[in-house]
């Protein structure tokens, strides 16, 4: 046995090659980093972006996130839930104050591993104030103060001087000092430049807030990973979340003019456009910030808006068919489109079978809605499905079947009364007997002389006299 050992050896030793090859340490592999903007107020749709920006991370098995932070702040209650995302991150989060980190995007920064700047960057002014900018009643401050020093105490444990400094931006009763150096008096709250913020204090020194000062985002990542040791991945603001930050914007812009579109609806007799564009206006005001997840699902979107279309064209403006009809078609065109094989981000590639299978399927199904739909107005009650459960209930008596009036043509030209509103269809009634009409063009009022101008399987064509 041991004789075969040896040969083997020398056997193995003459012919390398013979051996597995060995795994070389992979040196060339590269950290990956996510750089999430924020570049607005602090609001849901903000939240939206740094939610969708972590998971991303993860999903790529990024090392490290930065912040690219331009903001004046916002609200409280969103900043809590950035914090909390931002906690979520198993690697490092960096925070880049590219411009501004004001109020609430001070307290985001202070949420981060470590906080970076730019030459002109500025970091303070935390104070809660009502969501109008004006300041709060002075207990409720009080509070609201003490529980925010105490969350950053909690989130700024073993930084250094970053729970004092953010302190200081939070309550201007604060007196900060360092040794006997005072760097903010009370009276005042605390806003600091990037020098201001690497300027050192203490033994041994350390920076008083931040990290590091870099004239642009390369330069960082260079500082951070070594130049060339890192690919990067840049989160792009979808349209939605684009659309979802302008009507964040404007929003108090928007809730006054429904305020008053609303006013003037109870001004004003019925119920009209100005009722309509007040609800819309509110509607967007407190449900916008939720666009920001459409991306994705724009052939939903515009489904609902071809729907919308041709419900305001019948509710609101019958017979005239200039919303109905386009908005026809963009509703079959959205079928068609969510039929498709269209990939997120990819080009889309115009091969002869591309519209086959969706055109195929979007006329079958159109053809066969069409075919039953005939079929249930040829075999419907007299009056249809509405004459049946509306109209004769609620104005009494049955109608005429217009078919039986076409052996009639004196019916042609004849006068009569709306008994119904006309909107566009309805019933009339003509020598004491009830027909089902329909006006041709606009809407009328129960008592308006009206005259036919054709007979249809089920029902007149009337014009207003």
């Amino acid at each position: 046995m041991r004789n075969f050992l040896c040969l083997l050896s020398a056997l193995l030793a003459f012919f390398p090659g013979l051996l597995p090859a060995q795994a070389e340490p992979d040196t060339a592999k590269k950290n990956k980093v996510v750089i999430i903007p924020i570049r607005e107020q602090i609001a849901p749709p903000e939240l939206h972006v740094l939610r969708r920006g972590l998971k991303m991370a993860i999903e790529q098995d990024a090392d490290t996130v930065i912040v690219d932070m331009e903001t004046p702040g916002g609200r409280l209650d969103v900043t809590f839930d950035m914090l909390k995302a931002i906690e979520k991150f198993p690697g490092k989060v960096i925070t880049y104050v590219n411009s501004e980190a004001i109020s609430a995007g001070a307290l985001i920064s202070a949420g981060t591993d470590e906080i970076y700047f730019s030459p002109s960057g500025i970091i303070g002014a935390a104070a809660p104030v009502s969501g109008s900018g004006e300041d709060i009643d002075a207990t409720m401050k009080q509070k609201i103060v003490s529980y925010l020093k105490a969350r950053v105490r909690a989130i700024s444990n073993g930084k250094g001087y970053r729970g004092d400094v953010i302190s200081a931006m939070i309550d201007a009763d604060f007196e900060f000092k360092i040794g006997k150096e005072i760097i903010k008096p009370k009276g005042e709250l605390l806003t600091i430049t990037a020098t201001e913020a690497m300027k050192a204090y203490g033994k041994p020194a350390q920076p008083l807030l931040g990290a590091g000062i870099s004239p642009d985002m390369d330069s960082l990542m260079d500082t951070l990973l070594g130049k060339g040791n890192y690919t990067v991945i840049c989160l792009e603001i979808t349209w939605s979340e684009k659309i979802a930050q302008y009507i964040t914007s404007i929003a108090p812009l928007l809730l006054a003019a429904g305020l008053v579109l609303i006013f003037i609806e109870f001004k004003t007799p019925g119920f009209g456009l100005f009722g309509i564009g007040g609800g819309i206006l509110l509607a967007i005001v407190f449900f916008g910030h939720h666009a920001a997840g459409l991306s994705g699902h724009e052939a939903a979107l515009f489904f609902f808006l071809g729907f919308a279309l041709v419900m305001i064209d019948v509710f609101l403006i019958p017979g005239f068919m200039l919303l109905a009809i386009p908005g026809a078609l963009l509703m079959l065109g959205c079928l068609l489109w969510g039929m498709s094989d269209i990939w997120p981000d990819q080009p889309i590639e115009w091969e002869s079978d591309f519209l086959i299978t969706p055109l195929v399927n979007l006329v079958t199904g159109t053809a066969g809605a069409i075919v039953i739909f005939i079929l249930l107005l040829r075999y419907m009650p007299s009056g249809g499905l509405w004459g049946k459960m509306v109209l004769a209930s609620s104005i009494g008596g049955e109608t005429t079947l217009a078919s039986t009036a076409r052996s009639q043509p004196a019916l042609i030209g004849a006068t009569g009364q709306a008994v119904t509103a006309l909107f566009p269809s309805g019933q009339i009634e003509i020598d004491g007997k009830r027909y089902d009409a329909r006006l041709a063009l606009g809407t009328a009022t129960p008592g308006t002389d009206v005259k036919v101008v054709s007979v249809g399987e089920f029902e007149l064509t009337v014009e207003v006299i």
